[in-house]
């Protein structure tokens, strides 16, 4: 079986209609994401605009029945002021109230222990709708102390009218609301202002339920209703009712979302959130009630608010994707059609590939681009055969100079010392030198040589790279190790050298250098600085009060040179810009202060040590730059008076 991605790869009409098709596919899905977008965001206006309504109409109906609670109540509590003096009358009014407000559930008008000497202890006028017959009893007795019941003491203790939290009101030696109730309690005061009573109005949680849960502005929309604890006074789930709050849930799987609504909530804010609840993204719709402290919601799903946006979006999502995969087949006839002498050209240049030269290219007439690219290829096979003779001249040609650059480099290398330790039998000095070269071959040197107990030393750095620098090179080295065993001093050397480089010097070359001459016995260290970077000693450069000229640049100029009394025990770093103007990939350079920070701890380190960190640190620097020039390092340590004789 062919592999299709191999086939793909293979196929320039597959790849071109695939092509066509991919840009026509992303121009659907631009539109279309736009389209939806602009859509769902229409959608979810609609649904908050339409629960909003729906919650809104919901709890204006709600608070009405809570309102003519409260205003049936004022008109009650004027009829007993009136008449405190007939306790019979309570169930007259108790009775009435009820008959005239037939969705209520109860009516209490209690009053004070002993308030009726002549009716005892308790007095309580309390009427109860039972399936719409209204049943009256003097409420109250030792198992049922009226005047201790939540409805009976807030009114008393807050002194103003409230509605309590949703309760039992179990009175199993006289008639009582066999389901939950919330009561509405207004305190009874007389004349002088004293506290006589309370007026209580129950309210049945069951109708309260119904009214507000056959709110349903989606199929699997419900509402919620909680108080002013959290608590559930209204919810799909029974279980969850009076026993658990709106918080509950949190106590196993902390949601700050799910705290921001109940706080929100109880602080009867007006509002829509969005969250997850038993994994299912909803929007809450809540809204408070009243002056009770109770807040309603209506919780609508996701997948109820966008169901036909969503199904219209996978109809839509399937008629484009067969449509894309019609289109693909269409052009990739039609392009295949277009292509095939292409295809056939491209046999053809195959075989030509593969050093068949003489193969005929296919003839077709055409004068389109692809008649133009089978004559230029018709062209190209004539002149290939000439092209490759030529490359196989330039081969040749490169390989002998790689060969001979290959040699020139290790005939160099072998003119600098490179075997180290460089004085085996002398234990007072240390010394380490490398160079590397940024082509095959380069203009940096050094050189060191020890001769009645002093240590001739040079580094330098030829102006240019390549073979021309590696030639100054080799005839400058040459020079200092003349000139040094003469045993002149360096400035007498380096004027010995710059005479002979300044003559027949027609290409302008120069070499900047450091030439010194170390007394191992006293530690006396003289030298001429021939226009080279300042060496570093123990950590700091050394001050140059004359740099004088680079060698090879004017005849008969004077070279003056300067001493350091002692260099025993102390480190010194010779260098080519190579180290300090190290460039990596965004051309900046190492720098003398990163130089000057990678020399500061090195006291208790060897010269090789030092010359290996250094070179590590280059090429860190670097981090796969092409070397920019020569680098050449060569690092000294003279540590005792007295050479060790050799065996």
């Amino acid at each position: 079986m062919t592999n299709p991605i191999k086939y793909i790869r293979n196929s320039l009409s597959t790849r071109l209609s695939l092509w066509i098709v991919l840009f026509a596919a992303v121009i659907f899905l631009a539109a279309l994401g736009f389209m939806f977008f602009e859509s769902r965001q229409t959608v979810r206006q609609e649904a908050e605009s339409r629960a909003s309504q729906v919650l809104e109409s919901t709890v204006q109906r709600v608070n009405g029945l809570l309102d003519r609670v409260v205003v049936a109540t004022n008109n009650l509590e004027w009829l007993v002021l009136r008449h405190l003096d007939a306790p019979d009358s309570m169930f007259v009014y108790s009775r009435c109230f009820l008959e005239n407000n037939p969705d209520l559930n109860g009516c209490s008008i209690a009053f004070e222990p002993y308030f009726f000497k002549d009716r005892g202890r308790y007095f309580s006028a309390y009427s109860y709708n039972d399936k719409g017959k209204v049943k009256v009893t003097q409420e109250g007795n030792d198992q049922y102390e009226y005047f201790y019941m939540d409805w009976y003491q807030l009114a008393k203790l807050l002194d103003h009218p409230c509605w309590t939290e949703p309760f039992f009101d179990y009175n199993l030696q006289d008639i009582y609301s066999k389901e939950m109730i919330a009561s509405y309690c207004k305190p009874i005061k007389n004349a002088q202002g004293k506290y006589v009573g309370t007026i209580a109005v129950d309210l049945s949680l069951e109708w309260l339920s119904n009214t507000v849960s056959s709110v349903k502005p989606y199929p699997h929309s419900y509402s919620i209703m909680i108080g002013e604890g959290g608590t559930y006074f209204v919810h799909p789930d029974t279980t969850k009712l009076f026993y658990q709050s709106i918080f509950t849930p949190m106590m196993e799987a902390p949601d700050t979302t799910l705290t921001d609504l109940g706080h929100a909530m109880q602080r009867g804010e007006e509002g829509m959130k969005e969250l997850s609840i038993d994994g299912e993204k909803c929007y809450v719709f809540y809204k408070p009630l009243s002056t009770t402290g109770w807040s309603m919601a209506i919780v609508c799903p996701e997948s109820d608010i966008f169901g036909g946006y969503n199904r219209l979006q996978n109809t839509v999502a399937g008629i484009v994707l067969v449509g894309l995969l019609i289109m693909l087949l269409v052009f990739g006839r039609i392009v295949g059609k277009e292509l095939r002498p292409l295809k056939k050209l491209a046999t053809q240049t195959v075989a030509i590939a593969s050093g068949n030269f003489d193969t005929a290219l296919p003839v077709h007439g055409r004068t389109d681009e692809i008649g133009q690219l089978t004559q230029s290829f018709d062209d190209m096979q004539h002149s290939l055969v000439s092209y490759i003779e030529e490359l196989k001249k330039t081969t040749a040609l490169k390989a002998t100079i790689e060969s001979e650059l290959k040699v020139a480099s290790d005939i160099q290398m072998s003119m600098v010392p490179r075997i180290f330790p460089a004085f085996p039998n002398r234990k007072d000095i240390d010394l380490y030198a490398s160079m590397t070269p940024a082509k095959e071959v380069g203009g940096d040197l050094y050189d060191f040589f020890e001769q009645d107990e002093c240590l001739y030393f040079c580094l330098g750095d030829v102006s240019g790279k390549g073979v021309p620098a590696s030639l100054f090179m080799a005839v400058t080295r040459n020079l200092f190790r003349i000139e040094a065993q003469q045993g002149y001093s360096p400035a007498e050397v380096a004027e010995q050298i710059n005479l002979f480089l300044t003559k027949d010097n027609e290409t302008g070359m120069f070499v900047t250098m450091f030439i010194g001459r170390a007394d191992l016995q006293t530690g006396r260290l003289e030298f001429c600085n021939c226009g080279h970077n300042p060496p570093i000693i123990d950590g700091q450069f050394i001050h140059i009060e004359d740099s004088n000229q680079p060698l090879g640049l004017w005849e008969g100029a004077p070279f003056h040179g300067e001493t350091i009394d002692d260099i025993r025990g102390k480190q010194i770093l010779l260098y080519t810009d190579g180290l300090n103007e190290a460039e990596n990939q965004e051309k900046e350079l190492l720098g003398d202060d990163k130089l000057l920070e990678l020399m500061a701890d090195t006291s208790e380190l060897s010269s090789k040590e030092v010359v290996d960190m250094l070179k590590e640190s280059v090429e860190a620097h670097r981090s796969g730059a092409t070397p920019n020039d020569d680098l050449t390092l060569m690092c000294l340590k003279i540590t005792s008076l007295s050479p060790t004789k050799a065996i």
